[in-house]
């Protein structure tokens, strides 16, 4: 390898590269560093990459001549829909040796199809776009995220995203039905049905989501939907502890069943932090409480039915001395600025310094047991450190962020980030749960998962990985 400096990374041969650009033409293949920037730069920061090439194909078949080039020539690719992913699967590393794939031109939807409740869409399809397209269908897609303006639908289902609707319809992985994947051979996987029902042999397609584009290049898609719900009512809920939020969700599943579609627990940190730094946000309650829950119920049959069924919920709540305080929206925007109360909350806490954070999970019976236990270990590692816990309490996902001591040093506390991951971590697994419940492995967590996860386990990817990919070129360095 030549030795060259970060602004220089012309690591591939420029013969190699001509290829490859031809194969999308020069307008799709970007080799100016100004115009490479975006594309190796983790959007926290965290990650900058280096590459001579950025492709930009316009169809499957063009990622397959990509792939059956890069698989002949050993060069290793880094496919990337939204560069929105948080654990920096979507970046390439510093050698330079990586061209980076980006599938925002394989944007079309195929098909949306009201009989079979599915949509065909396209791996770069906007999450936001695509919602929008099964609304206008009079159906839902129900993966919401933070980021659903510029995530795509390849990423979402590389890192088998999660977001608030998970509680109801499951992750991206329960949403989908089909793939079609372009192997590193350049052999295209073609699976896109519509079944719900189909037991011939092993489900190939779960290999492919989730597995953050190291098995292959998801190029399309084909996608549940659901029924509009005919009610949609949302309530903020004041409460004392974590420990009557769980009883809260309780009361509510015995109630509601699967009419409860969201059940949001927000501490009074990052409650706090929002009222502070949020735009346009007002305050959901009058008082303040230790722990907040946004909660909503959709009723298949009307409006009339759903607001009745979360009102008797809620007065279930307060006549056990379970809820301290709640308001039920009167309209539809107000449950919209509830909604987006949620939505902003991760970003409110840059503006308070450095932080650690933690995408984690535990059996939902563990979580207050787990947020009394993971307080201590966070503040023996750093006193004074202000806990941030948020999350998805109907499906145990909370994202459980650290914010430096107030008034402290960013770079001291970032110092500490391995000894924090692995203080909170080790409480996580002392409850039997996941250091990584919806953001994936990537970079981040690779080391961690290695060292930690049963051996068998690592053996059985490696074998995976090995028999979808034996010159090792697809997304190298993440995951395993």
């Amino acid at each position: 390898m030549n030795d060259q400096s970060d602004d220089q990374p012309f690591d591939i041969d420029p013969a190699l590269i001509d290829r490859f650009a031809a194969i999308v033409g020069d307008k799709y293949a970007l080799r100016d560093q100004a115009d490479i920037a975006p594309y190796i730069t983790e959007r926290r920061g965290l990650w900058h990459g280096r590459t001579s090439l950025v492709l930009r194909p316009g169809s499957v078949e063009e990622v397959s001549r990509i792939m059956r080039l890069a698989t002949e020539s050993g060069t290793p690719v880094v496919p990337q829909s939204g560069n929105t992913g948080l654990v920096g699967a979507q970046v390439p590393d510093k050698s330079g040796h990586d061209i980076v794939l980006s599938l925002s031109r394989l944007n079309r939807i195929r098909e949306i199809d009201v009989l079979s409740n599915t949509i065909t869409a396209e791996a770069g399809v906007i999450l936001q776009t695509l919602q929008e397209a099964a609304d206008a269908a009079d159906r839902l897609f129900p993966l919401s995220l933070a980021a659903q303006g510029s995530c795509q639908i390849g990423g979402n289902l590389s890192s088998n995203a999660g977001g608030t609707g998970v509680l109801a319809y499951g992750n991206a992985r329960e949403l989908c039905l089909g793939v079609e994947v372009v192997l590193p051979t350049g052999e295209v996987f073609d699976d896109l049905r519509k079944l719900k029902k189909d037991n011939t042999g092993y489900d190939l397609k779960n290999l492919f989501v989730g597995a953050e584009g190291t098995l292959g290049v998801i190029t399309a898609a084909v996608l549940k939907l659901f029924p509009k719900p005919k009610g949609r009512e949302v309530a903020f809920v004041g409460l004392s502890s974590a420990k009557a939020a769980l009883s809260l969700f309780t009361l509510a599943t015995d109630q509601a069943g699967v009419a409860l579609t969201a059940f949001e627990l927000i501490g009074k940190r990052p409650y706090d932090f929002t009222l502070k730094h949020g735009q346009g946000i007002t305050r959901p309650l009058a008082d303040d409480w230790p722990w907040y829950v946004l909660m909503q119920v959709s009723s298949g049959r009307s409006e009339e039915d759903g607001r009745a069924l979360i009102e008797e919920i809620l007065s279930a709540g307060l006549e056990k001395g379970i809820v301290g305080d709640a308001v039920v929206t009167a309209s539809l925007a107000q449950g919209d600025a509830f909604w987006n109360f949620r939505e902003v909350l991760p970003e409110c806490q840059k503006p308070e310094g450095a932080s650690i954070k933690h995408d984690i999970s535990v059996p939902i019976a563990s979580i207050p047991d787990f947020i009394e236990t993971a307080a201590g270990a966070v503040a023996s590692v750093s006193p004074g450190a202000r806990v941030v816990c948020f999350g998805h309490m109907g499906d145990g996902n909370l994202h459980y962020n650290i914010s430096r001591p107030e008034g402290g040093d960013d770079e001291a506390f970032l110092a500490l980030y391995r000894p924090m991951n692995n203080a909170v971590h080790d409480v996580v697994r002392s409850f039997h749960g996941s250091i990584s419940a919806e953001h994936g492995i990537g970079q981040l967590k690779r080391d961690e998962l290695i060292a930690t996860a049963p051996p068998m386990a690592i053996d059985l990817m490696r074998r995976v990985k090995a028999a979808f990919d034996p010159a090792g070129i697809m997304n190298p360095g993440k995951v395993i």
